[in-house]
This record gives structure tokens, C-alpha cells and sequence, in this order.
């Protein structure tokens, strides 16, 4: 039999409390990773950490990265509008790609000592594939983090609904939610650098676990046990696992259009996830420098193996709390009329009791800041690796270029918080929009060409020449803005462009379209002899 949580009421003591514990959050985490980079002298202690961090902290870093607000209130809304596990199909190409960079991709990084990994670009292709790649992580990052900051405005937005519940909620609340937090994180990765990140990282990665297996915890006992989740679908087979995508009973050329459009399934899961997850973690600054502050290669191998397979169970948990939440509102009689990103904020602001309420709003932040500050710190060590010490101040001592990629950071996070606004007045405008597809399917416009053309430098030895590269990754992310058929609002419709018998693919399979065009392109043309001797002594 199913015990409401009746909603908590606003009284002076449970404010209090619940802000009491998010300050004391706020003000440990900037507190450690001010500590954590008291040191930082030169780009190398900024940039890597001296290769100083234990490969478990290492792997919390890369948790709490790929673990955003998006995921932490967009996973379970994932779950909660698609009653399915269908998302944490994705996982399983997380892993397999994991296990390709780890013997692939790092290698080459540790070899050459990298700051920024287009450095390698430079040294395989020449400056102006290394200086394209650069600028293609630049813009994306800055767009994929700004997106997800939506969500860390988002909580901000639930609990004024909650304080004050007949005031009108405008975009200014999402702005003056997403500055504050984006604020806090820009000062703390300004002056720690990467130090600063995987240590913090590391608080967040414990908070955010142990929120959602909280919410778990309470839900289940809330419902009286799983048997409410068998009750309210009837059968456990009506809660689906697994979805193939295919249709045997439809011809072969329908079948395979429909299941090209569907973005959770096992086909999707095998190869579309396997080379976003290659993109994301092989040719990312972002996730990519995280791996290089561990002291060795085989460190670094373990770290981002280990951590594919942690994957798993924490996609499930995330989905298994939209789906108890289905359960949760179906047997209260009535959901919250909200749109499906705000469902488990609300949960959270209005149900869970005093204390651990303020605990797991901190997590929900967390999530944010973690992502949001490994970000900034990748962005203004590939800017001043890539741009600032080869073409703004060559002649840079260590103090002056340390100072420039600080001021990097700043400029990067006021980029950010405008992305996050525009994304927040987008949802404004549509509410039924979920923010996983659309923060995903940013890297998969352009990332592509990045992994297409990573692929060519690791995988040959004399193919690929500087020049036509450029052309190459332009053409594989043109190509899959065509073939994807992707309507940039207010914008292009490049469904226009397409015949009417070309099917829809889901967002999944962007990453492959762009790497495979790039690779086609790139691969036919042959790297000068002059360079190949070079790569080789």
C-alpha cells in the first residue's frame, strides 16, 4: 500500500537547514579546489597535474564529467516518459568503446606528452588540421555544457515554484540560476585548474551517487516494495529491457528505415554509441585530459576501462528513478502537470524530507559543477596550447601563460551561461522538449569529423595530408546535417534538401555518419614524406 510523501511544508527552520547544507557544499567544494591548486605554476601543474592523480581519482572525474545535471534530472525524465530501460542500451557501446581508446588512443597521447590532444595532430598532419579540430572542440563544448546548464538552472526555477507557487516563472529565473552556479565553478577551476577539477569531482561523484540511491531507497519503501512497479504494469514483460529496433514483419527496406529512427536500440547501442563514446572520450579535450593527469599509461588505461563498466549500473539507477516515479504518481492518483525535465526536481524540492532534501540538491548541482568545471579548464588549456602560445604570444613565460588561460576560463564561462539561457528559453517555448537528445545531439553534429580524422592519424601511417583533411572534416559534418536531416530551429530545415523516400536517423548515429565521410574523404589523399619520417624517428 503506497504512503504518500506529503509535500513539505515551507517553514523558517526547514529553509534553514536545506540551506545551511548547500552553502557548507558550495563552500567545501570551492574551499578543496582552491587547495588543490595552490600550486599551479606553470601549464603543465594547470593543464595535468604534474600527472600526479591516482588512477581512483582519476575515475571519479570521469564519472562525475559524463554524469551532468543533463543526466541526473534528464535520465530519470528519459525513464519516466518512456516507462523502458531502453536509454541504458547505450551503455554497452560506451564500454566496447572504451576498450578501443584505451589500446588505441592513449598510447600516442602519453608518447608525444600532450597538453592539448590536437597537439598530436600537429605532429601526425600539420597546423592546420590540429588548428580545425581545436576550433571544432571549442564551439562544441561551449554549446554541448551551455545546454546542460539549462538543468542547473532548472532546480534553481523548481524551488522558487515551491517558495513562492503562483509566481509567474521567466527566463531571468533560469539566467539568474545558471550564473550563480557557472559563477562559483568559473572561479574555483580559474585558480585550481585540473588539480582543482578531479579532486572536487571526486566529492561529487560520492554526492551524486549516493543521491540517487537515496531516492531509490525512499521510493521503493514509499511504494511498499517492487511489487507496486509489477502492479502497476501488470506484467514484468511490459516493462521493456531490450529493443532490437527491428521489424521482421515489415519489408526489409521499411524495417531498417524504422529502426534507424529509433535512437535507444541494440543496433544503435553497438555501433552509433560506440563511436560517439570514441568521439567523446578519444577526441574530446574534455575527458581526454582527465586521463593524461594519471602518473602512466597503464594507470590511465585502467581508470577509463574501469569506468565504462561503472557506466552501467549508474544509467539503470537514473532510469530506475523516472520509472518508480511513473509508479509513485500513478498510485497518488495525479502526476504534476510539468514538463518531463522538471519531474524528479519537483520530486526532490517537494518530497524529500528536510536535510537530505538540501544534500541532494547539492547533488544535482554537483552534477553540474563537475561537468561544467572539467570543461571549462579543457577549453582554456586546448585555447592556450592551441592558439594563444603558437599565434597570440609565442615568446609566453610560464606565469603569463598560466594568467592567459585563467582569463580563458572566465571568458569561456560567460560563453556558457548565454548557451544555457538560449537553451532554457527554447524549453520555455516547448516544454514536452527532454535535454538528452538535444545536449547529445550537438557532439553528434560535429564530432564526427573529429573522430573521423583521429581515426586516420591512429590507424595509418602515410594517408592524409594537412590541407585536404580541413576539407575532409567539413565535409563529413556537412554531410551529416544533410543526411540526418536536421532542422536547426528558426534556422534550416535540411529535410529540404533530402528526397522523401530518405528515412529519418536518430541522433545516435550522427557521430558514425560524419567519422565514416571524413575517414572516406581523408584516407584517399597520401601524408607529404616528410612528415611520415618525422612521426617515425
Amino acid at each position: 500500500m503506497l504512503a504518500t510523501l506529503a509535500p513539505i511544508p515551507i517553514t523558517f527552520s526547514s529553509l534553514f537547514i536545506d540551506t545551511a547544507v548547500i552553502l557548507f557544499y558550495f563552500i567545501l567544494i570551492v574551499g578543496i579546489g582552491l587547495y588543490a591548486g595552490r600550486n599551479n605554476k606553470t601549464l603543465q601543474d594547470f593543464a595535468l597535474g604534474s600527472r600526479s592523480v591516482p588512477w581512483w581519482a582519476v575515475l571519479a572525474s570521469i564519472i562525475a564529467a559524463e554524469t551532468s545535471a543533463a543526466t541526473f534530472l534528464g535520465s530519470p525524465a528519459e525513464g519516466y516518459k518512456t516507462r523502458s530501460f531502453f536509454y541504458a542500451q547505450l551503455a554497452i557501446g560506451t564500454v566496447l568503446a572504451r576498450i578501443i581508446i584505451a589500446y588505441t588512443f592513449l598510447a600516442p597521447y602519453y608518447r608525444y606528452n600532450v597538453k592539448s590532444i590536437y597537439e598530436f595532430l600537429t605532429v601526425r598532419f600539420g597546423p592546420a588540421t590540429k588548428n580545425t579540430a581545436s576550433a571544432i572542440f571549442l564551439f562544441t563544448r561551449v554549446l554541448g555544457i551551455g545546454v546542460r546548464l539549462y538543468l542547473g538552472g532548472l532546480i534553481l526555477v523548481v524551488i522558487w515554484k515551491y517558495l513562492y507557487p503562483h509566481s509567474p516563472v521567466t527566463l531571468s529565473h533560469y539566467f539568474w540560476g545558471i550564473l550563480a552556479v557557472t559563477f562559483i565553478t568559473t572561479i574555483y577551476t580559474m585558480v585550481g585548474g585540473i588539480k582543482a577539477v578531479v579532486w572536487t569531482d571526486l566529492i561529487q561523484a560520492c554526492l551524486m551517487i549516493g543521491s540517487v540511491f537515496f531516492t531509490l531507497w525512499l521510493l521503493l519503501h514509499q511504494l511498499g516494495g517492487i511489487g507496486a512497479v509489477k502492479e502497476t504494469f501488470g506484467s514484468w514483460n511490459n516493462l521493456h529491457w531490450i529493443q532490437t529496433g527491428w521489424d521482421s514483419s515489415l519489408p526489409f527496406g521499411t524495417a531498417f528505415s524504422k529502426m534507424i529512427a529509433e535512437p535507444y536500440t541494440l543496433w544503435a547501442a553497438f555501433i552509433g554509441s560506440t563511436f560517439l563514446t570514441m568521439a567523446t572520450h578519444g577526441t574530446d579535450q574534455d575527458m581526454v585530459q582527465r586521463l593524461l593527469t594519471a602518473p602512466n599509461l597503464r594507470k590511465s588505461r585502467f581508470s577509463l576501462i574501469l569506468s565504462g563498466f561503472t557506466d552501467i549500473p549508474i544509467a539503470l539507477a537514473f532510469l530506475s528513478v523516472g520509472i518508480l516515479l511513473y509508479v509513485y504518481y500513478s498510485h497518488c492518483g495525479h502526476a504534476p502537470e510539468i514538463p518531463d525535465n522538471e519531474i524528479f526536481a519537483s520530486f526532490i524540492v517537494n518530497n524529500i524530507p528536510v536535510g537530505l532534501r538540501g544534500l541532494i540538491i547539492a547533488g544535482v548541482l554537483a552534477t553540474m559543477m563537475g561537468s561544467t568545471s572539467a570543461a571549462l579548464n579543457a577549453l582554456a588549456t586546448s585555447f592556450t596550447t592551441d592558439f594563444y602560445l603558437p599565434y597570440i604570444n609565442p615568446g609566453a613565460d610560464d606565469r603569463t601563460t598560466v594568467r592567459a588561460a585563467r582569463q580563458a576560463t572566465f571568458i569561456f564561462g560567460i560563453l556558457m551561461v548565454g548557451v544555457g539561457t538560449m537553451a532554457a528559453y527554447s524549453v520555455l517555448l516547448n516544454p514536452r522538449l527532454t535535454i538528452i537528445p538535444i545536449a547529445i545531439g550537438i557532439l553528434g553534429y560535429t564530432y564526427g569529423g573529429l573522430l573521423g580524422i583521429f581515426l586516420l592519424g591512429m590507424l595509418t601511417k602515410n594517408r592524409g595530408s594537412d590541407g585536404t583533411n580541413v576539407i575532409a572534416m567539413f565535409t563529413g559534418m556537412t554531410s551529416v546535417l544533410f543526411l540526418g536531416k536536421v532542422e536547426l530551429p528558426g534556422l534550416i530545415n535540411f529535410s529540404h534538401f533530402m528526397p522523401a523516400w530518405w528515412p529519418e536517423i536518430a541522433w545516435p548515429w550522427y557521430v558514425f555518419i560524419g567519422s565514416m565521410v571524413t575517414f572516406a574523404g581523408a584516407v584517399l589523399f597520401k601524408t607529404p614524406s616528410e612528415k611520415v619520417t618525422s612521426m617515425n624517428q
